[in-house]
C-alpha cells in the first residue's frame, strides 16, 4: 500500500509504500498518531532486534497501546487494541551498549488484521486505514474553536509551553489535530478514543469534548463558558 505525504507531515513528499506486514510495538502509556513525531528509547532485546531488522528494511513499525492488564503477561503477548499508527523511522542512534535512540515519523493508522509468530518481537498482517495522510478539512467554526478553547486549557500551563509554540505556526487541519491529540494530557484511552476517530470532523469535535472538561473541572464545576 502506497501512502503520499501531505506538506507538513514530514521531510519527504514522495510516496511511502507500507508493508502488508510490519513490527508491532505495544506500549502501555503512548499512542502515536499520523503526522507527529516522537523520540524513543529502545531497550528490551526483542526490540533491539525489532530496530535492527526494520532498520535493514523498510524501517516501519507499528505503534499499538496495551489493553488494561497487560501487567500479567508483558514478557508474552498481552491484548492490544487493533488500530494503531505507522510510525517510519528517520533516525537511528545506535549506542554502546546496544540500546537505540529512535525518533518516529507518524504515517497513517492501520488496523492488525492478523498476528504473526513473534520473532521475537510481535509482528501483523495490517491493513491500511487512511490512503493518504490527510482525512479533509474542518469546518471553519470547529477549528475556531478548537484554537480557542485550547488555548484556554494551556493558559498558564508550564507544560503547555510546546504546545503553545506549535499553535503560531501555519499547520494545515490534519496537522493540528493530530498533533494536539498527541500532545496534549489525556490518558492513553482517551487517546485512543481519537486515534478511531471516523473522520477529522469527529476527531476534533472529540477534542473539543474532552477539553471542555478539563476547563469544566478546572473551573470547580462551573463550565468553561
Amino acid at each position: 500500500m502506497f501512502i503520499s505525504p501531505q506538506p507538513g507531515a514530514g521531510d519527504s513528499f514522495e510516496p511511502v509504500r507500507v508493508p502488508s506486514v510490519i513490527p508491532l510495538f505495544p506500549l502501555p502509556n503512548l499512542v502515536f498518531f499520523p503526522q507527529t513525531y516522537v523520540p524513543l528509547h529502545i531497550f528490551e532485546p526483542r526490540y533491539r532486534k525489532m530496530v535492527r531488522d526494520a532498520s535493514q528494511a523498510h524501517r516501519m513499525i507499528g505503534l499499538v497501546l496495551l489493553k488494561e492488564g497487560w501487567e500479567t503477561d508483558y514478557e508474552g503477548d498481552p491484548p492490544i487494541f487493533p488500530i494503531g499508527c505507522v510510525g517510519r523511522m528517520i533516525t537511528v542512534q545506535s549506542l554502546p551498549d546496544g540500546r537505540f535512540n529512535i525518533l518516529l515519523q507518524g504515517l497513517c493508522r492501520f488496523e492488525v488484521q492478523t498476528e504473526l509468530e513473534a520473532v521475537p518481537y510481535r509482528r501483523g498482517q495490517i491493513e491500511i486505514m487512511d490512503q493518504n495522510l490527510t482525512r479533509g478539512a474542518l469546518p471553519p467554526e470547529i477549528r475556531a474553536e478548537l484554537l480557542k478553547v485550547v488555548t484556554a486549557v494551556l493558559k498558564g500551563r508550564e507544560e503547555g509551553v510546546g504546545l503553545s509554540t506549535l499553535l503560531k505556526k501555519p499547520l494545515h487541519d490534519e496537522a493540528l489535530v493530530q498533533n494536539l491529540s498527541l500532545g496534549l494530557d489525556f490518558t492513553p484511552l482517551e487517546k485512543q478514543f481519537l486515534l478511531e476517530s471516523d473522520s477529522l470532523v469527529q476527531q476534533a469535535r472529540r477534542l473539543l469534548d474532552l477539553l471542555q472538561f478539563k476547563l469544566y473541572e478546572r473551573n470547580d464545576s462551573t463550565g468553561w463558558g
